[in-house]
């Protein structure tokens, strides 16, 4: 036996059906699909449908892999940092907590706390208490000298 003389049994798979070719043909007039209504026609997706009643898919809840109330951090580069000690904002001698960064007007509210995100460069001297901060954020406020006190350190995204 070779290669090119493989072949399927006889009758193993069937063949393909003609549909709408005459009443006598078996697969006339309707096609096998019924008599009128929605399912006889094409691209019909009713899978999950329940006669208008919400579907179960949508009344049970939403967990998962999803986090279910996800923290929502207030963030701040190191650009706008520098920025506002640049222009009086911050004082750089004192510590930089989350109410600092709220009366500089560097953020809007603080929901779950700040996060220091490292964009950016920072020249000045800096004690910062905040919630979170990348690590890149943590090395550029080491390299200018400066110290952080984070709650929680995050890994680069």
């Amino acid at each position: 036996m070779k290669l090119n003389e493989l072949a399927d049994n006889e009758g193993s798979r069937p063949g393909r059906m003609r549909v709408g070719r005459g009443v006598g043909s078996g697969k006339g007039k309707t096609c096998g699909r019924g008599v009128k209504g929605q399912k006889s026609r094409r691209g019909v997706h009713l899978k999950g449908f329940e006669g208008g009643q919400m579907p179960i898919q949508m009344r049970v809840p939403k967990r998962g892999f999803n986090k279910h109330r996800p923290d929502q951090f207030a963030w701040v580069n190191l650009s706008r940092l520098q920025k506002a000690i640049d222009s009086g904002k911050l004082n750089a001698s004192a510590t930089i907590d989350e109410a600092a960064l709220l009366k500089a007007g560097l953020v809007r509210r603080i929901h779950d706390g700040v996060r220091l995100l490292g964009k950016g460069e920072l020249k000045a001297k800096v004690n910062l208490a905040i919630t979170a901060a990348t690590a890149s954020a943590i090395a550029a406020v080491e390299k200018a000298g400066g110290s952080i006190k984070v709650a929680a350190v995050e890994a680069e995204a």
